[in-house]
C-alpha cells in the first residue's frame, strides 16, 4: 500500500483502458475470467486504511475528489505475472537523512535550539560496521576543497545518487540540491523517486556550523504510525509485492478492541463458496480457526496437593496456637517483673501480626511453564496471514541505566549492552537505550566502543549459538567451551573473538587516560591560539591567559555533557540533553557478511545489529530530576518517539542477559490468552561473584523463590527494579482492558453506524476521565508522543486467534518493516528529555515510574496493581539475567537501608496498601502492606534481643514460672514453624542453608539497617529532612587475585553499633547469669536456662555479622574493643544504680539470703 498513489496509478483509475480496467466492463470481464479481484484502498486522515468492494463504488460517471487517491492493485497470480520491475532503492533524500541521523550528536534543552553536531568520528579507534555512528564510505568526495566521505548503503559501500557515479558526500549533496538541483558531475538533475515527498529541502545551517533542526510537527512524524512511502513502494514492486499482506491491510481496520472483520467472508470480497473450499470459513466476520487446534503459549502448574494442603493446615494450626498463646500470656503476667513481661508481650503481639502479613499471601503458590515452539509457530511461521514467515512479534525497547562511571565501571555496562544486542529476538524489533545520568564522555565513548565490538561479537553468537551473550561471562566459563559445538571453524572463531575482546577491554580501560590526554592537548592548543591572538592585537599581554579546561570529543568538539573540571552548563547537575544514535535501525531484510573477511567468516550469518541510542537527559539547577525514576521516564518518552516498542525491558547496568531466549519466554505470557491484562513480567534476580557460603544472603532466594512465587498465584509479584518486561501502555497510567472494557463499548447514539465503530482508537477511549484536549496535561505537549500511545496499545495485544481473546489483533499486523528514523523524530526525542518537559504534567504522579520514594520500583508496581493490572513471575530453566551484588558487609547494609527507607516512605504516603482500591485483591493488599510495615519490626526486634540479657541480669524471666501450659504453647508454635519451613522449602525449592542464611541476615538487618530506616523515615515525614543515598560501588577490591576480597574488607559504619551492642550485652549477660546462679544460695536454674537459651538464639543469628567484623585474618577492629569496653562499663554502672550491693552483715541480719550473692 502507498500512502498516496503515484501519478501513473491515478491515471489508471481515470483511464477506462488503463491497467486494471476499473472503469471498463471489458476489464471487469477479463478480471473475472482470470479469477482475479480488483481491490480498492484509501488512506484516511487518521492514517488507517479503509477498503471498499466494487459494489460500493459508482464508477459510471466522473470519479469524485474523494476517490482521487484510490489505488488499483491487480495482485500477481499464476495467470497474471507482471514484468518484474527493478526494486527501487530508498530515495536519496531518505539516505541522506538516515546518514545524517546516525552521524550526528543531537543536543538541546530548555530555551535552546536542538542542534545536530555532525561528527567525523565518534571514537579514536576504527569503525567498520555500516550501522554505527561515524561509519562512512572509504572514498573521498570529488568536490573541490572537500575532504568528506561519500554516502554509503546498508553494507557500508559507496552510494552514488546519480547514474554518472559522481562521488559526493552528504553535505555537498545537500548543497547541490539547494543551489541548482543538478549533479556536479554530469550537470543533469538528480533523479529521485516520484513519491519522495518527505524531503522538504536542505536543512538550514546556523553560525555555529551545526544545522538547526525543524520544529517537530505532526507531518514530521508520519513514520511513527505508518510505513515510509518509499519502503512500501519497494515492497510492492515486482515479485516482492505481498498480496496476502495487502489483503490483510485492506480488510482490517482499527475499531473498538479487535480489528474489524467484515461479515460474509474473509474481507468481504471473495465468494463464500470459495472460502469454504479453502477451509477459511468465517462466522460473523471472524475467521474460523476450529479446523486447526489452538495451542496455549503458557501453562500454570499448581503445587502438589501433598505439599500445599499440609502447608495450609499447619498455617491454620499455628495461627490458632498463636491466638491462644497470646491470650494466655496476657492473662498470666509476671508479678515479679511486670516491666519485663509487658515488653515481651508487646513484642510478641507485633511478631504475630507481622507473621500473618508475611504468611497469608503464601496460600496459593503456583509454577508456570512456557512453550517457545508454539510461540515460533504462531509468530514466525508462514501462515495465510503471513505467507513470508516474517516475525509478527511486537517490538521491545531495552532500557539500561547508569549514573557514575567511577562506581559503575564502563566495562560492566558495555558487557550488558553487548548481551542485549546479541539477544535471540528479531533484530528489527529491538532498540536499546542507554541512560547516562552523569553525562560523562567516558560512558559515551565506552558505548561507542561496545557498538564497534558488537560487529564481531553479535554475529559470532548467532553463528555458533552461544548461550551466555556477555563476552566477559562467556570467556570466564569454567569447562569445555567446545561442548555441543559442531562447526569446524568454532575454535578458530573463538580464538579470534577472544583476542578482539581482550583488545576491546584494553581500549575501554585506557579511555580515561585517552580522554585526559586529548583534552589537555586541545586545551593547550586553545591556549596557544589565544596567546597568538593577544600578540596580534597587543591587548592584555601582561594579564595571565585563562583557558577553560574543557573536555573534548574525538572529533575535536567540546563535549556537551559533564566535564572533568566542572564548569557552568557542563557539570553533573547542569548540562544539555544529549542523544546519539550509536547504531541506526537495521534493514528489514537479513544482511549477511562477506566471505572475504580476514579472520571471521560470517557469509551465512545475519550481521545486522539492533538500534542503539545513547541518552543523557538535560539537567539544570532548580529542577528536581528524581534520580533513577526521572531517567527512566525520559527514556520512556524518547523511545516512544523513536521506536515505540510496545514492551519495555529495563536492566541495571550490571545485569546482563544470561539466557538469550528470556525475552521470548516473557513474550509467551504477554501474547497468550489473557495477556492483555498483564502489566509486566518480573524475572528473578540472579547474582555472580557471591561467596560460596553466601554469608549475607545476597542471593535472597527465600524472597525470589518463596514470596514472589506465592504472589504469582494472587495478582502477581512486586516489581523489584530490574529484569522486568513492561507493557508500555500500562506505564502510561491507563487501566487494563478488562476494567475499561473499551472493546465492548457501543455508540449510544447510532449503534448501527459502522463507520463510527471502525474509527481509530484514541487515548481518550482508554480512560473516561481523559479529555482529548487535556492530553498535554497528562503526557506533555509532544504530539508525536500522544500519537504513539494508541499504536503501542494495539501492537502490544495478543493475537485474536481464540474466541476467548477479547482484546486481540489480527495475525500478520506487525510484519511490515519499521519506518526509517528521521531527523525530526530525533529532534522531538531531544525535546522530550529536556528538564522542563514534565512541568505541570502527570509524569511521575500517574504516568511512568512514580516519584517520591527511593524505592520507586515497588511504588510503580503497586500503582499498576491498584488499577487492576496483573503481573507474572517468570522463572526460566536457565537464569534469565545475572548481575552483581555487594558482598561486603557495609555495602550490603547500606543497600538494605535504602530499601527499608523506601518502605517507610511508602507507609506514610498515599501508596499505603491500607487505602488501596477494590481492584486490588485482599491477599495482594496484605503483601503490599507487609512491604511497607516490615521495617517497623526492627523496633520490637531490638527490644526482644535485649530481653534475654535483661532476664539474666535481673534473675527474672518473661513468665512467672516455666509451667506446662507455657511449654506446650511454645512447643506447638515452634514445631508448626519448623513444619511450615520444611514444606515451604519443598514447594519453593530453597536449600536449607539458604533458608538459614536468610533467617540470620533478617536479624542482622533488622537490628541495624531497618532501625535506622525507621528513624530516617520519621525524620523525613516529621521534619522534612531529605534522605540522600550513594550508589553501591560495583568495582572490585584492590586484591585482584581473590574475587571475594571485598568480603573481608571491614568498613566502619554507624549501622554496626546496634548489633555490636546486642552481642556484647548478651555475652556479658550469659557470663553474669551463670556466675549468679552458681554462687547463689538458692540457684534458679530454670530462669538461667530460659534466658541463656534465648541469648544463644540471638548470638547464633548474629554469627555472620561477628565473622564479618573479624576480616580475613580474624583481626577484630579496634572500634569493637572500644565499644565493648564502653558497653560493659555502662551496664555495670547501670546495674549498680538499680540494685546497689548490700553489706554482707546487713544481708545476714535481715535474713535475706536470696537478696544477692558474692564471689568467694
Amino acid at each position: 500500500m502507498t500512502t498516496s498513489a503515484p501519478s501513473s496509478t491515478k491515471k489508471a483509475i481515470r483511464n477506462p483502458g488503463g491497467v486494471g480496467g476499473s472503469g471498463s466492463s471489458n476489464g471487469r470481464k477479463d478480471a473475472a475470467a482470470s479469477g482475479q479481484t480488483v481491490k480498492f484502498a484509501r488512506r484516511t486522515s487518521s492514517g488507517r486504511y479503509v477498503s471498499l468492494s466494487r459494489d460500493d463504488m459508482d464508477l459510471s460517471g466522473e470519479i469524485s475528489g474523494d476517490y482521487m487517491n484510490y489505488t488499483v492493485h491487480i495482485p500477481p497470480t499464476p495467470d497474471n505475472n507482471p514484468v518484474d520491475e527493478p526494486i527501487e532503492a530508498q530515495s536519496v533524500a531518505m539516505k541522506a537523512e538516515e546518514q545524517y541521523v546516525s552521524n550526528s550528536l543531537f543536543t538541546g534543552g530548555f530555551n535552546s535550539v536542538t542542534r545536530a553536531h555532525l561528527m567525523d568520528k565518534v571514537i579514536d579507534s576504527a569503525v567498520s560496521h555500516p550501522q554505527m555512528a561515524g561509519a562512512k564510505g572509504s572514498s573521498s568526495c570529488a568536490m573541490p576543497a572537500c575532504d568528506g566521505k561519500v554516502m554509503t548503503d546498508e553494507r557500508g559501500e559507496d552510494f552514488h545518487p546519480c547514474d554518472c557515479r559522481f562521488k559526493i558526500c552528504q553535505e555537498c549533496y545537500v548543497d547541490a540540491l539547494k543551489d541548482t538541483g543538478n549533479c556536479p558531475g554530469c550537470k543533469e538533475p538528480y533523479r529521485t523517486s516520484a513519491d519522495d515527498n518527505d524531503y522538504d529541502g536542505p536543512m538550514e545551517f546556523t553560525k555555529g556550523g551545526a544545522p538547526a533542526l525543524p520544529a517537530p510537527s505532526k507531518a514530521d512524524h508520519r513514520g511513527l504510525s505508518e510505513p515510509s512511502k518509499s519502503l512500501l513502494l519497494r515492497s510492492q514492486a515486482g515479485s516482492d509485492f505481498d498480496h496476502n499482506r495487502w489483503l490483510f491491510e485492506t480488510q482490517g481496520t482499527y475499531g473498538y478492541g479487535n480489528a474489524f472483520w467484515p461479515k460474509g467472508g474473509a474481507g468481504g470480497y471473495g465468494d463464500e463458496d470459495e472460502d469454504e473450499e479453502d477451509g477459511m470459513r468465517c462466522a460473523d466476520g471472524m475467521p474460523d480457526t476450529t479446523d486447526k487446534p489452538w495451542k496455549p503459549l503458557t501453562r500454570t502448574i499448581p503445587v502438589p496437593a501433598a505439599i500445599i494442603q499440609p502447608y495450609r493446615l499447619l498455617m491454620l494450626v499455628r495461627f490458632v496456637a498463636l491466638f491462644f498463646f497470646l491470650g494466655w500470656r496476657i492473662q498470666h503476667p509476671n508479678e515479679d517483673a511486670v516491666w519485663l513481661w509487658g515488653m515481651s508481650v508487646v513484642c510478641e503481639v507485633w511478631f504475630a501480626f507481622s507473621w500473618i502479613l508475611d504468611q497469608a499471601p503464601k496460600l496459593h503458590p503456583i509454577n508456570r511453564k512456557t512453550d517457545l515452539k508454539v510461540l515460533k509457530e504462531k509468530f514466525e511461521t508462514p501462515t495465510p496471514a503471513n505467507p513470508t514467515g516474517r516475525s509478527d512479534l511486537p517490538g521491545v525497547d531495552f532500557f539500561v541505566s547508569t549514573a557514575d562511571p567511577e562506581k559503575e565501571p564502563p566495562l560492566v555496562t558495555a558487557n550488558t549492552i553487548l548481551s542485549i544486542l546479541a539477544v535471540e529476538y528479531p533484530v528489527e524489533k529491538i532498540a536499546c537505550y542507554i541512560s547516562d545520568d552523569g553525562g560523562a564522555l567516558l560512558t559515551f565513548e565506552a558505548m561507542a566502543e561496545a557498538a564497534s565490538f558488537a560487529n564481531i561479537w553479535v554475529p559470532f553468537c548467532r553463528k555458533h549459538d552461544i548461550d551466555s551473550r556477555n563476552p566477559d561471562s562467556y570467556f570466564n566459563i569454567k569447562g569445555d567451551p567446545t561442548r555441543n559445538k559442531r562447526r569446524l571453524d568454532f575454535v578458530k572463531d573463538r580464538r579470534d573473538v577472544k583476542r578482539e575482546y581482550d583488545e576491546f577491554k584494553v581500549r575501554i580501560n585506557g579511555l580515561p587516560d585517552s580522554i585526559r590526554r586529548r583534552s589537555e592537548a586541545f586545551n593547550a592548543r586553545e591556549e596557544i591560539k589565544m596567546m597568538k591572538q593577544k600578540r596580534e592585537t597587543g591587548d592584555g599581554l601582561a594579564e595571565p591567559i585563562k583557558v577553560q579546561k574543557a573536555t573534548w570529543m574525538a572529533d575535536g568538539k567540546h563535549w556537551p555533557g559533564t566535564w572533568a573540571a566542572s564548569a557552568p552548563e557542563h557539570s553533573r547537575a547542569d548540562h544539555a540533553g544529549i542523544l546519539q544514535v550509536m547504531l541506526k535501525p537495521p534493514s528489514s531484510e537479513p544482511l549477511y557478511g562477506l566471505a572475504k573477511e580476514e579472520h571471521l567468516n560470517f557469509s551465512e550469518t545475519d550481521t545486522r545489529l539492533p538500534m542503539l541510542v545513547y541518552v543523557s537527559r538535560e539537567k539544570r539547577p532548580g529542577y528536581d530530576h528524581n534520580k533513577k525514576a526521572g531517567a527512566m521516564n525520559a527514556l520512556v518518552r524518547a523511545s516512544a518517539v523513536m521506536s515505540n516498542g510496545p514492551f519495555i525491558l529495563n536492566l541495571d547496568c550490571d545485569h546482563y542477559i544470561y539466557n538469550s531466549l528470556a525475552v521470548r519466554e516473557g513474550m509467551c505470557f504477554m501474547m497468550d490468552r489473557g495477556g492483555e491484562d498483564i502489566c509486566y513480567i518480573q524475572f528473578p534476580q540472579r547474582f555472580e561473584g557471591i561467596d560460596p557460603s553466601d554469608r549475607y544472603a545476597n542471593h535472597n532466594t527465600v524472597f525470589f523463590h518463596g514470596n514472589m512465587r506465592a504472589l504469582d498465584g494472587l495478582q502477581g509479584p512486586v516489581y523489584v527494579g530490574t529484569g522486568c518486561l513492561f507493557r508500555r501502555f500500562a506505564l502510561y497510567g491507563f487501566d487494563p482492558p478488562s476494567v475499561t472494557g473499551y472493546s465492548s463499548r457501543a455508540v449510544a447514539a447510532e449503534p448501527d453506524d459502522i463507520e463510527m465503530q471502525q474509527r481509530p482508537l484514541t487515548a481518550a477511549d482508554f480512560d473516561d476521565d481523559l479529555d482529548p484536549n487535556l492530553l498535554p496535561k497528562r503526557f506533555g505537549n509532544s504530539a508525536a508522543l500522544a500519537e504513539s500511545i494508541t499504536i503501542a496499545e494495539f501492537q502490544g495485544r495478543p493475537l485474536a486467534d481464540h474466541p476467548a481473546v477479547k482484546y486481540g489483533r489480527p495475525p500478520g499486523a506487525l510484519v511490515l518493516p519499521r519506518a526509517p528514523l528521521e531527523p525530526a523524530a530525533v529532534a522531538e526525542a531531544v525535546s522530550v528529555i529536556s528538564c522542563w518537559y514534565e512541568d505541570k504534567t502527570e509524569w511521575g504522579e500517574r504516568v511512568g515510574w512514580i516519584y517520591g520514594s527511593v524505592t520507586e520500583d515497588v511504588v510503580t508496581g503497586y500503582r499498576m496493581h491498584n488499577r487492576g493490572w496483573q503481573s507474572v513471575y517468570c522463572i526460566t530453566e536457565r537464569d534469565a539475567f545475572r548481575g552483581s551484588a555487594p558482598i561486603n558487609l557495609t555495602d550490603r547494609l547500606h543497600q538494605v537501608l535504602r530499601w527499608a527507607t523506601g518502605s517507610v516512605e511508602i507507609f506514610f504516603s498515599r501508596n499505603n496498601a491500607l487505602i488501596a482500591t477494590r481492584r486490588m485483591k485482599f491477599l495482594q493488599r496484605m503483601a503490599y502492606l507487609n512491604v511497607a510495615i516490615y521495617p517497623f519490626t526492627s523496633v520490637f526486634l531490638v527490644v526482644y534481643c535485649f530481653l534475654p540479657a535483661l532476664s539474666l541480669f535481673s534473675g527474672q524471666f518473661i513468665v512467672q514460672t516455666l509451667n506446662v501450659v507455657f511449654l506446650v504453647y511454645l512447643l506447638t508454635i515452634s514445631v508448626t514453624l519448623m513444619g511450615l519451613s520444611i514444606l515451604e522449602i519443598r514447594w519453593s525449592g530453597v536449600d536449607i542453608n539458604e533458608w538459614w542464611r536468610n533467617e540470620q541476615f533478617w536479624l542482622i538487618s533488622g537490628t541495624s539497617a531497618h532501625l535506622y530506616a525507621v528513624v530516617q523515615g520519621l525524620l523525613k515525614v516529621m521534619a522534612g529532612i531529605e534522605i540522600s543515598f550513594t550508589l553501591t560501588s560495583k568495582s572490585a577490591a584492590e586484591d585482584n587475585e581473590d574475587i571475594y576480597a571485598d568480603l573481608y574488607l571491614v568498613k566502619w559504619t554507624s549501622l554496626m553499633i546496634p548489633p555490636i551492642t546486642i552481642m556484647m550485652v548478651n555475652l556479658i549477660a550469659i557470663i553474669f547469669g551463670c556466675a549468679r546462679t552458681i554462687y547463689s544460695d538458692i540457684p534458679q536454674w530454670s530462669k538461667l536456662m530460659g534466658g541463656a537459651f534465648f541469648s544463644f538464639w540471638v548470638l547464633a543469628h548474629l554469627y555472620p555479622f561477628a565473622k564479618g567484623l573479624m576480616g580475613r585474618r580474624a583481626k577484630t577492629p579496634t572500634i569493637v574493643f572500644v565499644w565493648a569496653g564502653l558497653i560493659s562499663i555502662t551496664i555495670s554502672l547501670l546495674w549498680v544504680s538499680i540494685s546497689p550491693p548490700t553489706p554482707s552483715g546487713v544481708a545476714a541480719g535481715g535474713g535475706g539470703a536470696a537478696g544477692g550473692f558474692q564471689f568467694p
